[in-house]
């Protein structure tokens, strides 16, 4: 596994999420995969602080969840981008939403790259 690893080319701004980031983001990634499930969905909705304190997210999980700040969740909580959209979705906050922050750009910036000839 080391060699493999050794052979990955670092991204800028890019979270590799492997065995330690995984571990690190157990709970916030179970929080969202909770979401699969309407009832769990809506128990959010209503009283999202009740719904982090059932999870026992810790303080700082819960202050990057209020504050939509999804880079946060991955690089400071270990958080996995799937999961992450979970929770982004929930929170009316879709792919390019998400996206836009995670590129450090405005929704409208972000919407600028989806047509443009070679889009990163």
């Amino acid at each position: 596994m080391a060699v493999k690893r050794e052979k990955l080319k670092s991204i800028p701004g890019t979270t590799i999420f492997d065995g330690a980031e995984s571990r690190k983001g157990y709970r916030i990634n179970k929080f969202a995969m909770s979401f699969t499930k309407p009832e769990n969905r809506r128990a959010f909705t209503a009283d999202e602080e009740a719904y982090m304190e059932k999870w026992k997210l810790d303080q700082k999980e819960r202050k990057f969840l209020r504050d939509r700040d999804f880079r946060g969740l991955i690089e400071e909580c270990g958080g996995n981008i799937y999961m992450i959209m979970k929770i982004g979705t929930c929170t009316g906050h879709g792919l390019y939403h998400v996206g836009a922050q995670l590129r450090g750009q405005t929704f409208e910036e972000f919407l600028e790259t989806r047509n443009a000839s070679g889009a990163r």
